[in-house]
């Protein structure tokens, strides 16, 4: 298929494509080329070009096998590695270019299995068959230039729709994790997904529990930093995959009744969690988006009917805490971001008891200390999480905050909040009371902290005073 077929701005792409990329792409085509191999610039390399993105990683697939490849690429490559040719895949960097090459291949998985098998091809058409959405199954071959759309992918772009190349239920049958994708890119991309593509996924969302936590897990990442989270999240959500991955999200979805009223827990989730995108100043924050996401998945559980109509959701983020933090370990978080995520989700309501400023500059300063390294995320999160219609209401919870963030500056500039700790340090602490480190330190550290916390900075003597009344009142007298 000839490149003129593509809109002007598309060609344009393409020609930047590549000036930037040749000598490159010329040399490697040249090089596999020579040995009679083909190769070509495939799937999110070429969609990205046509949407008028490029990037430094490019995608390339060829029917060398593996071990051809590393041979051909050895003395042309700045550096190898080969993490991934298990399934396939050769990495390369070429000066500044990062290059993943892949052998035609087709990936399924058994009935049984969580890893799915991986089958190598012989033609660019039938690995292109093989791919997850039509816009992703294009194809430009090296070193000739030709451009390749045997699904339509280019017409998909246009009407930015996600629809597989091959009948949808045996493209979700042969790899289940592409109904996460088919999220995963509504999120990126801002694309619906085709009719019958959304039906096979309501149909078959069983079928995503025989994919590996680590890989679910990597696919819900990119949906929630993408651009357009709630269109992915939608996605999930509608299609019945949220329940077998992240089942907490559709709990939201709390029944209303005339009698009983509260916010639809859902709908403010999601717009919490643009409010907090809003708020951030150097690009996607997984934490904050995660946090967001789950900062009211405790709400379900605590949920009671209270006279009057009300409903009350007491110690709800106690709850949505180790709820946040049990779903996070079972996707296989780092335990850092499980450990940060679910005390921001703890965290979320604590300003709340501020009220209209009646907090002590000691409660301002274990608002800090709690909320420590988050400290920064704990404020975009509770900004955040006002969703009240009502814009009086807003802008005082607004200003409450600012004067909030005030008292804190003050206090940091006076106190150095970031850094407290007890005047006394763990060596002095032993010294005075004679004992060896162990649970006596420890309370004594415990002591000294919410002393400083308190009372703020007292000096040296006062506080060597304090500690040694706190050690006669509890039988230990220090040397």
């Amino acid at each position: 298929m000839s490149l003129s077929n593509l809109s002007e701005s598309q060609r344009h792409g393409m020609s930047e494509l590549f000036r930037k990329i040749a000598p490159v792409a010329d040399e490697l085509g040249e090089l596999f080329s020579a040995r009679g191999y083909q190769i070509a610039l495939v799937g999110g390399s070429v969609r990205d070009v046509l949407l008028g993105r490029i990037g430094n990683d490019l995608d390339l697939t060829t029917d060398a096998r593996p071990e051809t490849v590393l041979e051909l690429i050895r003395d042309w490559a700045d550096s190898i590695w080969t993490i991934g040719i298990d399934f396939g895949t050769v990495g390369v960097r070429k000066g500044n270019w990062l290059l993943e090459i892949t052998t035609y291949r087709s990936e399924s998985y058994d009935p049984k299995s969580r890893k799915p098998d991986v089958v190598y091809g012989d033609t660019l058409e039938g690995d292109l068959a093989r791919r997850d959405f039509a816009v992703n199954a294009m194809a430009l071959r090296l070193p000739s230039r030709e451009f390749v759309d045997p699904h339509g992918g280019l017409d998909d772009l246009h009407a930015k729709v996600l629809r597989t190349p091959a009948l949808p239920e045996r493209s979700f049958d042969d790899d289940p994790l592409r109904m996460l994708r088919a999220a995963r890119f509504a999120s990126q991309l801002a694309f619906t997904v085709d009719p019958a593509a959304f039906a096979a996924m309501t149909a078959m969302a069983e079928r995503i529990e025989i994919v590996s936590a680590e890989r679910i897990r990597d696919e819900l990442n990119k949906l929630i930093c993408g651009d357009h989270p709630r269109e992915g999240l939608k996605v999930l959500v509608d299609s019945g995959l949220a329940s077998h991955v992240l089942p907490e999200l559709p709990k939201l979805r709390l029944e209303i009744d005339e009698h009983h009223r509260h916010k639809d827990v859902y709908e403010h989730t999601l717009i919490v969690l643009e409010q907090a995108i809003d708020l951030e100043e150097n690009g996607p924050d997984r934490i904050l988006r995660w946090a967001a996401l789950l900062h009211d998945v405790g709400k379900p559980k605590t949920r009671r009917h209270e006279p009057g109509g009300r409903v009350s959701f007491h110690h709800h983020e106690m709850v949505g805490a180790q709820l946040a933090k049990k779903r996070m370990s079972e996707l296989k978080f780092p335990k850092d971001v499980v450990a940060d995520v679910s005390r921001l989700v703890e965290l979320h309501l604590r300003f709340h008891g501020y009220g209209t400023g009646e907090w002590t500059d000691s409660a301002v300063r274990r608002y800090v200390r709690d909320g420590g390294p988050l400290l920064e995320r704990l404020h975009k999160l509770t900004r955040a999480d006002c969703t009240t219609r009502n814009k009086r209401k807003a802008q005082a919870l607004s200003r409450t905050y600012d004067q909030l963030e005030e008292r804190i500056a003050r206090l940091a500039d006076e106190e150095e909040l970031g850094k407290i700790r007890p005047e006394l340090d763990g060596n002095e602490i032993q010294a005075l009371l004679g004992v060896p480190p162990g649970p006596v330190i420890g309370r004594a550290y415990k002591f000294l902290l919410d002393m400083r916390l308190d009372k703020g900075v007292i000096g040296k003597e006062a506080a060597t005073e304090a500690l040694r009344q706190w050690a006669h009142e509890n039988g230990l007298p220090p040397e």
